[in-house]
């Protein structure tokens, strides 16, 4: 009889709550797809176009470390590689890691090139460095005549040589007492 009944609290807004719980699950997938998501497609697409790149004379690295050149492009899925002198085996394309060289020749200044990086990068000062200049090239000079090496003289031996100062043996400790 003490006791007061208890009662269940009203609702304030019904409606709303399911959609205020769902925003911070929608906001950690946009970071999760622009963080992570996002730049590995980027990194798997440039590794597939690598792939399918490859030609004869490219310097690669495999999945296991070895490193050779490509001798022969078989097909699609292989390609032959020398890792040493007459030793060939054949590759599968999906396990190569690394082009070290392609033959194709690189650009040799890539200052007009438009610097790359990601938004982070760019809050946080991760861009790419300055080009250096380089200097300018030195006009050759003319390269002076060989002179000819004189013939080697005999050298004196050890036991004709005879020392400027004669040494004086050094008394023990013993004899100065």
């Amino acid at each position: 009889m003490f006791i007061s009944p208890a009662y269940a609290q009203s609702g304030g807004t019904g409606g709303a709550g399911g959609l205020e719980a769902m925003l911070p699950l929608v906001l950690i997938f946009v970071v999760f797809y622009f963080l992570l998501i996002r730049p590995q497609q980027k990194k798997m697409k440039d590794h597939r176009s690598m792939l399918s790149d490859i030609s004869r004379g490219d310097k690669i690295v495999t999945g296991g470390g070895i490193m050779g050149t490509v001798t022969k492009v078989d097909d699609d899925n292989q390609v032959t590689v020398e890792i040493a002198k007459d030793i060939k085996v054949k590759v599968r394309r999906e396990l190569i890691s690394a082009v070290q060289n392609k033959n194709a020749p690189v650009a040799a200044n890539d200052a007009g090139s438009k610097p790359s990086g990601g938004l982070l990068s760019g809050l946080f000062g991760g861009g790419s460095k300055p080009v250096a200049e380089a200097e300018p090239e030195k006009p050759a000079t003319k390269a002076k005549p060989a002179t000819k090496a004189k013939p080697a003289t005999k050298k004196k031996s050890a036991s004709k040589v005879k020392p400027a100062v004669e040494e004086k043996p050094v008394p023990a400790e013993d004899d100065k007492k």
